[in-house]
């Protein structure tokens, strides 16, 4: 097992340098944050077709600041990191109203998106770089919008909104990425972005509950802001370097293959 997640790795890091370039595309400015912590740089693509709200709040609080300087109060080694609390503790709150959940999202053709696998009734792929996971789209014609349930699933570099212990209503400035995955969590918690380059520097983080020195955001913006913003790259989901990747997954993993066992290629370029 360890030989075969070795050589699924060594896979998956060649796959930048293999790919031709019209197989690459850029994200788009608008919807990737960009989080400077002291163990490096986060590049997160955001999905607000998934989470409008989710989205619109947290590019607000980047903007205005209320990011910066927050700690990650609550890191647990291969589960989650935890940060954006203005108390820098579960719970805490902006002034802002509590969002509703966004756990589901209704997914038509017109949506870019590449389904990987088609379990029973299901199908699974990637919006961009963020997996999901979707009611078989066969059913899309015999619903009155031509769409079906789809949600996003907690896969490693999978970033999402915080809550308190009640579901309804109680997400405000709380997010949290995945350091493993965690799929038990699909359907509980509003999940629209995934970590497309420093997947390195979050399993870095001072791990704890809290850690004992913990590491903070000292910096929280919008790409588009930046004054000399590089170009985020991620390989094509439609390419064929990216099936290529994904059949060399599958055959890896044989029986026990899952869509967290692809990590869709980024690079930034200055």
């Amino acid at each position: 097992m360890i030989r075969t997640a070795l050589l699924l790795t060594a896979a998956l890091l060649a796959f930048p340098v293999q790919a031709a370039e019209s197989q690459w595309r850029a994200a788009d400015p608008q919807n990737v944050l960009v989080i400077d912590t002291e163990k490096g740089r986060l590049y997160i693509e955001l999905h607000p077709e998934m989470a409008p709200k989710a989205v619109e709040r947290v590019k607000l609080l980047a903007r205005r600041g209320t990011y910066d300087g927050l700690l990650f109060h609550r890191v647990i080694s291969g589960f989650v990191a935890q940060t954006g609390n203005p108390n820098n503790h579960d719970s805490g709150k902006t002034e802002l109203p509590n969002l509703k959940p966004e756990f589901r999202f209704r997914l038509n053709a017109a949506m870019p998106h590449t389904v990987v696998a088609r379990p029973s009734g299901l199908n699974e792929g990637f919006m961009g770089a963020l997996p999901y996971i979707s009611v078989d789209e066969s059913r899309m014609a015999a619903n009155p919008d031509q769409a079906v349930h789809a949600w996003a699933t907690h896969c490693t570099g999978t970033f999402g909104m915080g809550r308190d212990d009640t579901p309804t209503d109680s997400a405000n400035s709380e997010i949290y990425f995945m350091l493993a995955p965690t799929q038990r969590l699909d359907h509980e918690y509003t999940l629209f972005g995934q970590v497309i380059a420093g997947t390195d520097v979050l399993q870095a983080l001072a791990a704890g509950e809290p850690p004992q020195h913990p590491d903070s955001m000292i910096h929280v913006q919008v790409l588009a802001d930046m004054p000399k913003a590089p170009r985020i790259e991620v390989l094509k989901t439609d390419s064929d370097a990216f099936k290529s990747l994904s059949d060399q997954a599958r055959t890896a993993k044989g029986a026990d293959f899952s869509i967290c066992d692809i990590t869709v290629p980024a690079r930034v370029v200055p």
